[in-house]
């Protein structure tokens, strides 16, 4: 398989993956309470990290100052994104779920941009507004009612999502922060911050069943560890841009399994929220990079790149290094 392709199969792989997660997310909070699912997932994260770390250290420091301080913050954010969100899918369908949260696709540059001279294209809120009235359609899938909590908590975490991703590209780039090592460290945070609330409820893990240890450390070690190493490799060897597209097809996975394997269905009024939520993030991408190529080439923008955005459960974690060329590109 030639390279390109292979690196495109690859972030194929890990959009449907973390597609996949809500799914599976909602499945192991239906065994298992929501606090053990997120104590678990995270320190599951924890362990493996910290393993490949310690096993990748080959007589250097295992962590920098910086790593620490850094990770911790990212930490406490992450943390909370995934409450959100896990508390979220309990109340929602996981299609539901997966499309209101790849609205941090649209969050994102709105946020990137505060403090920062220079502003959104015009039509990039025509694009968030489509985003917007598709959410709406598809929380009144079944007629025009008050949204549920679950839709909510999905919304908000979304907001979050998007601060976090933001922080992320403002506090863990640079020569000295690996992303790996990050990555540990918030593990490290998460399971440290549900720890406490969870603890009373551990023993419940001793009537847990095969399915439900494998739906935790697929979220845990497939969702988490494996996704975020393969979007390293991919992203290092192809352009931000196909990256994007790429792991931006997550929300469409989200749906395609809540439908096949969850037994969820769309009525047409959903049905069309969620053609324009996914018409309206990937237009919105599209002007956002277009808006910040055109930046780049004046004397007044000094905008860094786009981000590689993704919305996994997991990808919040997970810095994605600055581009540079690879043998895919």
């Amino acid at each position: 398989m030639p390279a390109t392709r292979r690196t495109d199969a690859v972030l194929l792989v890990v959009a449907v993956v973390w597609g996949s997660s809500y799914l599976t997310a909602k499945a192991a909070t239906d065994a298992t309470p929501v606090l053990i699912v997120l104590f678990l997932r995270a320190f599951l994260s924890a362990l493996a990290s910290v393993v490949a770390v310690v096993a990748a250290a080959r007589g250097s420091g295992l962590f920098t100052r910086d790593e620490i301080g850094r990770g911790a913050l990212l930490g406490l954010t992450q943390a909370a994104v995934l409450a959100l969100e896990t508390y979220g899918v309990t109340q929602t369908s996981a299609a539901n779920a997966g499309l209101i949260i790849s609205l941090t696709l649209v969050l994102t540059p709105l946020l990137d941009r505060v403090g920062r001279r220079g502003g959104v294209a015009g039509r990039f809120f025509l694009a968030a507004g489509l985003c917007v009235g598709g959410v709406c359609l598809l929380m009144s899938g079944q007629g025009l009612r008050v949204p549920g909590t679950g839709d909510l908590l999905m919304l908000a975490a979304a907001v979050v999502r998007a601060g976090h991703v933001v922080l992320v590209g403002r506090i863990a780039t640079g020569p000295t922060l690996r992303p790996l090592h990050l990555t540990a460290v918030q593990s490290v945070v998460g399971a440290v911050v549900f720890l406490p609330p969870a603890a009373g409820g551990l023993p419940v893990l001793a009537r847990a069943d095969a399915m439900t240890w494998a739906q935790l450390f697929y979220l845990a070690l497939f969702c988490g560890l494996f996704a975020f190493l393969a979007q390293t490799w991919a992203v290092q060897r192809t352009s931000a841009t196909r990256a994007s597209l790429l792991l931006g097809t997550e929300p469409v996975w989200a749906l395609l399994v809540g439908i096949g394997f969850g037994g969820e269905h769309l009525t047409a009024l959903s049905a069309l929220g969620a053609a324009l939520i996914v018409t309206g993030t990937y237009w919105g991408q599209s002007i956002e990079r277009a808006h910040r190529g055109r930046g780049a080439s004046g004397p007044a923008a000094r905008v860094a790149p786009a981000p590689v955005v993704a919305v996994g459960p997991e990808a919040t974690g997970f810095p994605v290094p600055r581009q540079r060329p690879g043998p895919g590109t």
